[in-house]
């Protein structure tokens, strides 16, 4: 029997972008003056920005200003952009599931302007299948549509997800496959078992030394 696919989450797994998406998040929100503190936000990271709003301060802030707040993170994380880096591991990680003959697809609900910019980061254009972005999906996570349209690309629903927060285990629940997690997103083990992850691992580096124990082997 040949080996699952292989879809990967970008933002916080395979690229080092959580901690700026939640100074990005704190600055957007103190732009029309609501103050939460960095470490809420920083939960809720891995959650769509079409939900986090409301999710962090309520539905009357969703309704009055979540497109403002959403359109002033954008802009603040497209300045940091450039302060994003591969996590170790993460280009070779995709090398070893095409060596061992795997499809394997690159998901994100992020514009195409950032997923283009994590491409190039990770020199994965000619190693991936495939990828997403925001044109992919209706609802963000923890909605599954982002592994389901994952999916679709594969062609095959016999894949396992590997993610880095909460939102991406119950994404891919909710698409009916399971989820390998990386502690690179700043979420605990704990959290992550808790929200269903079949196994954890500290880094991308110990995930490919330990691929093979995992529902990816």
């Amino acid at each position: 029997m040949t080996k699952p696919a292989a879809i990967l989450d970008i933002d916080g797994t395979l690229v080092d972008t959580n901690y700026q998406h939640a100074v990005a998040w704190y600055m957007a929100f103190r732009q029309y003056d609501v103050r939460l503190p960095v470490y809420r936000i920083h939960r809720h990271i891995g959650m769509g920005g079409d939900q986090l709003v409301a999710a962090l301060a309520g539905d009357d802030v969703e309704e009055e200003l979540g497109d403002d707040i959403r359109s002033a993170e954008k802009a603040l994380y497209l300045s940091m952009i450039q302060m994003t880096a591969p996590l170790e591991g993460a280009r070779e990680l995709i090398a070893d599931f095409k060596r061992d003959g795997r499809r394997v697809v690159l998901a994100s609900s992020a514009k195409r302007q950032e997923v283009e910019h994590y491409l190039d980061l990770l020199d994965a254009r000619e190693l991936a299948d495939g990828w997403t972005t925001s044109a992919d999906v209706e609802a963000t996570k923890p909605q599954p549509d982002l592994v389901l349209a994952a999916l679709e690309k594969l062609g095959t629903d016999r894949a396992v997800m590997v993610g880095d927060t909460p939102w991406d285990v119950r994404a891919a629940q909710g698409a009916g496959i399971e989820t390998v997690a990386v502690l690179t997103g700043g979420f605990s083990e704990e959290e992550l078992r808790d929200a269903g992850a079949a196994a954890v691992f500290d880094s991308i580096v110990a995930l490919r030394r330990g691929v093979g124990a995992t529902p990816l082997g």
